[in-house]
This record gives C-alpha cells, sequence and structure tokens, in this order.
C-alpha cells in the first residue's frame, strides 16, 4: 500500500503518525511542505501525488485541509483533525473518506469534524486525548482506517444481535460477551494496541469462573467478541 502523509502546520517529516505507518510495512511519501504558502504546499503535495500514485491520501490537520483541496478523487482520504475553515476552499469530502478526530482537541474543534462528516455523509470516528492523535488507540485506528480505505470495502457498522452472545461494534469502544456458567453479560474494554486477533482468560467478574475471551476485528472494522469455557478451550488442545 502506497500512502502520501500530509503532516500539520509547523510539524516536520518523519513524525509519529507516518513513522507508525512505515513500521507496519507501508510504503509512506512524507513530503516537507511550506509552513508559511498555502498554495506552494498545495502544488508541492500535487507533484508528489502524482509522482507516486497513492491509493490513501492522509492529512493532519493543515495538512487534511491540503488533502481535501488536492482533488485526487481516484484516491481515499483519511483526516485527521482536519483544519478545513482554517485553510483551502474546499468544504466537503468523498462519502468514502474517514475522519478521525478527537472530542478534547483544544487546536481544531471537533465539531467542525461534525459538520463536515454530516454535510459530506462521510464516516466521523472519535478517538484520542487530544490534537495530535499521537497515542496508542490513536495510532492503531489510523492504520484500520487505511487499511480499510484502501481495500475499497464500505463501512457497514452492524447492530448488536439480542439473540447471539456475539456483539459488532465499531473500533475504540467498549464490548460485551455472556458468560456461558453463570448467563450474564459482562462489558470489556476494545483495545485494537493488542492486536486484531486477540485470545486471552479472565474471570467472570459475577461467578469466578474463567472464560477464554476472542477478538477478532474483521478488515471491514467490524469487532466480534465471544467466549468459552477454559476448560472447552483445555479439552480441545
Amino acid at each position: 500500500m502506497k500512502i502520501l502523509f500530509l503532516h500539520g502546520w509547523h510539524s516536520l517529516p518523519g513524525g509519529v503518525k507516518p513513522t507508525y505507518l512505515k513500521d507496519h510495512g507501508i510504503e509512506v511519501t512524507n513530503p516537507k511542505l511550506d509552513d508559511d504558502d498555502f498554495q506552494a504546499a498545495l502544488e508541492h503535495a500535487r507533484e508528489e501525488f502524482d509522482k507516486h500514485r497513492p491509493e490513501v491520501v492522509v492529512g493532519s490537520s493543515r495538512g487534511g485541509a491540503l488533502a481535501m483541496n488536492l482533488d485526487r478523487s481516484e484516491s481515499k482520504l483519511v483526516l485527521l483533525c482536519p483544519a478545513w475553515k482554517k485553510w483551502g476552499l474546499a468544504t466537503k469530502v468523498r462519502s468514502d473518506t474517514i475522519i478521525l478526530h478527537s472530542r478534547a482537541d483544544d487546536v481544531i474543534p471537533y465539531e467542525d469534524s461534525v459538520e463536515l462528516a454530516r454535510t459530506s455523509n462521510a464516516t466521523l470516528i472519535e478517538c484520542g486525548h487530544d490534537h495530535r492523535l499521537a497515542d496508542d488507540e490513536s495510532l492503531a485506528v489510523m492504520l484500520w482506517a487505511c487499511q480499510l480505505s484502501a481495500s475499497g470495502e464500505k463501512l457497514p457498522w452492524t447492530e448488536d444481535d439480542p439473540e447471539s452472545n456475539s456483539k459488532n461494534k465499531p473500533i475504540g469502544d467498549d464490548a460485551t460477551y455472556i458468560c456461558d456458567s453463570c448467563g450474564e453479560e459482562i462489558v470489556i474494554p476494545l483495545d485494537l494496541t493488542e492486536g486484531v486477533h486477540q485470545r486471552y482468560v479472565e474471570d467472570c467478574p459475577v461467578c469466578c469462573n474463567a472464560n477464554v475471551i476472542f477478538v477478532d476485528v474483521d478488515d471491514r472494522g467490524n469487532v466480534s467478541v465471544h467466549a468459552q469455557p477454559e476448560q472447552d478451550r483445555d479439552e480441545l488442545s
């Protein structure tokens, strides 16, 4: 996968986010963009786009505004706290755009992304604790968003099935499973940084019987969680 990463205002190439993508086997082009002249930065971004033809353009803050103004419709966009109201003329994105933003952002209002997602029918995912989105969860969700965008898959968020002990929820949320021993619904946190296929043992907080917890994230972003008694797992080993 090829990604063009457009950094924010007064940021430098080789930051935490593009480095994280590179460390996960992605070919990342991360040019130094002019901080003072938006049009010069935009032209440079266009040159890099035409040269590398990335599947996904990731824009962070001011880089998000640059990504929106690139007008290169053949690539998907992943926008990180995009500063579209501060720079450029673009006010909408394609509906297959994924926007990541922290509600606690004190630089670019979270409401700006709410508005952009609503008027564009795009997907907004709340994550992180500040404007940088450099925490482990945000980095993992960014990687997932890039992989999903490049795959061409849609985002079919599903409703919980009340008849099943497996629950589907968007990434970054809590999930529940049904303890096979006592029948209680148990809430667990989801941590994508632990991987997209997780297996671990925990005691039910109600009946104290051990369960093997299975967490699986598919390439469309659905999270499936279920459990089985640890003794059943032992019998299968």
